[in-house]
């Protein structure tokens, strides 16, 4: 075991009478009595989340969820396939999307790379957060702990990469002895784990006779200790020192078991289900180490037949749930009896797993075709209502991003999510297909910005044949409202990704920003040409107007992408790339200069950070704006550069150049992968 100086022993009488108190006289439970008075509850059921307010798909059986410690309409997501994302309840959209690699193989173990070889699926078997939102922790059920920096909106940088325990890594928490943040860890090679945010190992608790299956850890008072629980169906507790279990329980059931704290830290929970199927659902009287209450409703179930361990959460420090029998049952935490149980309007598996947000009006439960539903009370409901109904501005972080230097931390951060989404576009909208290309009733289908094969039929109109427009009611025509630029003509025009808006630049290397208001007659929000836009500026009063250098503006070739979120939008007019913080229209940083001029610009869809910019010169720079710097130049074409796309899927970068070619780059290696001439 390895003891680091910098912790305190926390050996003291204060919490020698603390564990004392946690310390059973035998190792056997015996279940008090207690008088049993009906409490009143001081809320209703109608107070518990029950109403699916939507479903979502995760595209890989959901194994972990945890909603954020104050967004709370941020949730946490983890699944079979070793991807964890972020979801925007609010906007039901995915803010990050994190696959599986392995940062550094050169320092993983040889009989973790032996594993791998074997069989390189990853599954997760936990995501959590840090008590301030800021850090996101996820273990995998091989050896791996991965720890990421969130930065809002949609931002997750790598932090720390652990080779944690040998086998797989059961469970995940933050703790703070000492003030000082660590993340704990359990395996299966029956060993709890303490880390500090260096990767440095502080503790190793041994003393588990079997994997060990979960932890807890808490305090009382200024006292930490850890609870945790192992597949023999014991419970242990630790202090932050080196002298072993404090305490040793058996948890109902003897088998796989998960503890909990109410809200407040006063009270203990905890749910596990037996070898032989059985569920378990209690309350601890902590100073007796004995079980206060046994919670009912759970099925007995058949001998033999056990589909794997039931899952709990509590709430508002009066509600506990369980997942059990394709339902979720909820109990009020001072009444054994069954309050109620829910079906969610189906789809859920035998045994789903749940998460309430922390202010316990949401409820997320995983469904059998690897997805999850939210259900709200009506708390809940209003809230989802009103992060759909906000203004353009309203999406603002508390924090806005400073002028970019070099550090490392990434610069492009501390922005909102998208403005809103994309799907049930107005029928009218141009940013919906026609009808006629589609051969579909355009009030049939919405749209979803995300990429996605085609699922048209083979008798359909292909989108890349032309089509002649016969019916004049397709057409819809909206006129812009005048600028004090009017007379400067449009020589770049882009909508948002999120569909509510339109980016004009101008010849003069001034960029304006239109926006479709939700109302009565637009309630969607979305972009139409049955609706005029409004033009939109920040209240400062800035525009968003590009360096425009020594090049005569009728000579240089305008160029402007925006950020997969529409966060930033980066453009150049002959002199250097400017990129603009779409909420306050700031002037983030510039770089590039000319000569050469730059001619088009793309961002990279997996990290905003990463830039593609091509030159007049033939040349592609790839530029980091974190670091302030050209990573590498691509050179495969003769003119100058006339576009650039990224494909997310394929992981190649696609250019095209004044001298007719088409290359295809590789993103992980940036080598030229083919040539083909247009």
């Amino acid at each position: 075991m390895m003891k680091r100086p910098a912790i305190s022993d926390y050996q003291s009488a204060e919490s020698e009478q603390l564990m004392k108190r946690l310390r059973p006289a035998g190792h056997g439970i015996d279940e008090a009595t207690y008088p049993a008075p009906t409490p009143q509850p001081s809320w209703s059921l109608d107070d518990l989340p029950r109403t699916v307010a939507c479903t979502l798909s995760q595209g890989s059986n959901v194994t972990s969820m945890d909603f954020h410690p104050s967004r709370h309409t941020l949730l946490l997501v983890g699944s079979a396939n070793g991807e964890f994302t972020l979801w925007e309840i609010g906007l039901r959209e995915r803010l990050v999307s994190k696959p599986f690699k392995i940062w550094d193989m050169q320092a993983c173990s040889a009989q973790f790379q032996s594993v791998l070889a074997k069989d390189s699926s990853m599954p997760i078997n936990r995501v959590t957060w840090s008590p301030d939102g800021d850090l996101i922790g996820v273990a995998f059920a091989k050896h791996l702990i991965h720890l990421y920096a969130y930065q809002q909106p949609n931002e997750a940088r790598q932090v720390l990469e652990i080779e944690a325990h040998s086998g797989g890594v059961n469970d995940i928490a933050f703790s703070r002895p000492n003030k000082q943040l660590c993340v704990v860890t359990c395996g299966d090679d029956k060993l709890i784990r303490v880390w500090d945010m260096h990767g440095q190992k502080i503790y190793s608790f041994e003393g588990h006779e079997a994997p060990v299956y979960s932890i807890c850890p808490h305090h009382k008072e200024t006292i930490q200790f850890i609870f945790s629980t192992s597949i023999d169906g014991k419970i242990k507790a630790w202090l932050y020192d080196n002298a072993g279990s404090r305490v040793d329980y058996d948890a109902p059931g003897k088998w796989c078991t998960t503890m909990l704290y109410s809200a407040d830290g006063t009270r203990l929970f905890s749910c596990g289900t037996s070898k032989e199927g059985d569920s378990h659902l209690v309350e601890w009287n902590e100073s007796e180490g004995s079980i206060k209450r046994t919670y009912s409703g759970f099925r007995k179930k058949a001998s033999g037949v056990v589909q794997g361990v039931v899952q709990f959460d509590t709430a508002q420090n009066h509600i506990l749930a369980a997942g059990e029998d394709n339902q979720i049952k909820f109990w009020d935490v001072d009444n054994t009896n069954m309050l109620t149980f829910i079906d969610a309007d189906g789809g859920l598996p035998g045994l789903p797993r749940l998460r309430f947000n922390k202010e316990g009006n949401l409820l997320a439960v995983t469904t059998v075709d690897n997805g999850f539903k939210i259900l709200a009370n009506s708390d809940g409901l209003r809230s989802l209502r009103a992060f759909g109904n906000r203004p353009f501005e309203a999406f603002r972080s508390p924090y806005e991003a400073s002028a970019m230097k070099v550090s490392g931390a990434p610069v492009v951060a501390g922005i909102s999510p998208n403005i809103g989404r994309m799907d049930n576009l107005d029928r009218n909208s141009p940013a919906k297909p026609s009808p006629i290309l589609n051969g579909a009733d355009p009030a049939s289908r919405s749209i979803d910005i995300k990429p996605r094969i085609s699922e048209e039929k083979p008798d359909k109109a292909k989108p890349w044949e032309l089509m002649e427009v016969l019916n004049p009611q397709q057409f819809r025509v909206a006129t812009l409202p005048e600028t004090p630029d009017q007379t400067s003509k449009v020589v770049r025009l882009l909508y948002t990704n999120s569909g509510v808006g339109l980016l004009a630049l101008g010849s003069n290397a001034i960029q304006r920003l239109w926006k479709w208001n939700r109302n009565e007659q637009n309630p969607s929000g979305k972009a139409t040409a049955s609706v005029v836009p409004q033009h939109w500026q920040p209240n400062s009063g800035l525009v968003m107007a590009n360096d425009i250098g020594e090049t005569p503006p009728e000579e240089s070739v305008p160029c402007i992408a925006l950020s997969k979120n529409d966060s930033y939008v980066m453009s150049a007019c002959g002199g250097k790339v400017s990129l603009f913080n779409m909420m306050t229209f700031k002037v983030m940083t510039t770089f590039m200069p000319p000569p050469p001029a730059s001619t088009f610009l793309a961002f990279h869809p997996q990290d905003n950070n990463i830039i593609a910019i091509g030159m007049e010169d033939s040349t592609i720079h790839i530029y980091n704006v974190r670091v302030d710097e050209v990573k590498i130049r691509l050179k495969g074409h003769q003119k100058r550069i006339t576009g650039l796309a990224f494909s997310n899927s394929l992981h190649i970068l696609v250019s095209s150049g004044a001298d007719a070619q088409l290359c295809v780059w590789a993103t992980d290696s940036w080598e030229k992968k083919k040539s083909v001439a247009i």
